[in-house]
């Protein structure tokens, strides 16, 4: 979705075990550059294993961060890929909208909300169930992806839904300022 180009630069939030930002690293090439941020240390020497091991041309800058406050200047990106990360710390949007540049991206993933009269599966029932009554051991839970970054300002573009395991999810394509497709 977020139609990455050579020479952009870009940040995952969330980056977890650093799957994705190798598969960034690749699409923007020697000439971008990836940033990435997550607040697990263990996350972080994860994927600085990863990233080691392939030895990608492209500068991969990796930090173990809190994502509300972001070690970045502002409209340092072109781009921002999160993906179930913004259900956990929904308040992140600021810090996100202020080191993309005008007309900057943000493609974002989560846990989707059924829309009323939709069937709801067993395992989703589970899952919120659990959420509900042990957030420690389930932290994640489904959102209205494109009205909360509506309502943090960003112009949503695109928005499309998946399922994982009976469980719907959300991916979204939104903007900051003015953007094109």
């Amino acid at each position: 979705m977020l139609h990455l180009q050579p020479a952009e630069r870009v940040l995952e939030v969330g980056f977890g075990t650093g799957n994705e930002i190798l598969d960034l690293a690749k699409l923007v090439g020697p000439a971008g550059k990836v940033s990435g941020i997550d607040i697990s240390p263990g996350m972080l020497a994860v994927a600085q294993r990863k990233v080691s091991r392939e030895a990608l041309p492209t500068p991969i800058d990796l930090r173990a961060v809190d994502a509300r406050e972001l070690p970045y200047d502002s409209g340092s990106f072109d781009c921002v890929y999160s993906s179930f990360t913004l259900e956990l710390f929904p308040e992140e949007l600021a810090e996100i909208g202020r080191v993309l540049h005008n007309g900057g991206r943000l493609a974002a993933v989560s846990m989707a909300k059924v829309k009323p009269g939709e069937g709801v599966s067993m395992l989703e029932r589970t899952y919120v169930w659990m959420h509900r009554h042990f957030p420690h051991i389930v932290d994640c839970r489904p959102i209205d992806l494109a009205a909360l970054l509506a309502a943090a300002g960003f112009h949503v573009l695109k928005k499309t839904g998946v399922e994982i395991w009976t469980m719907p999810v959300a991916a979204v394509l939104a903007g900051k300022g003015s953007v094109s497709q």
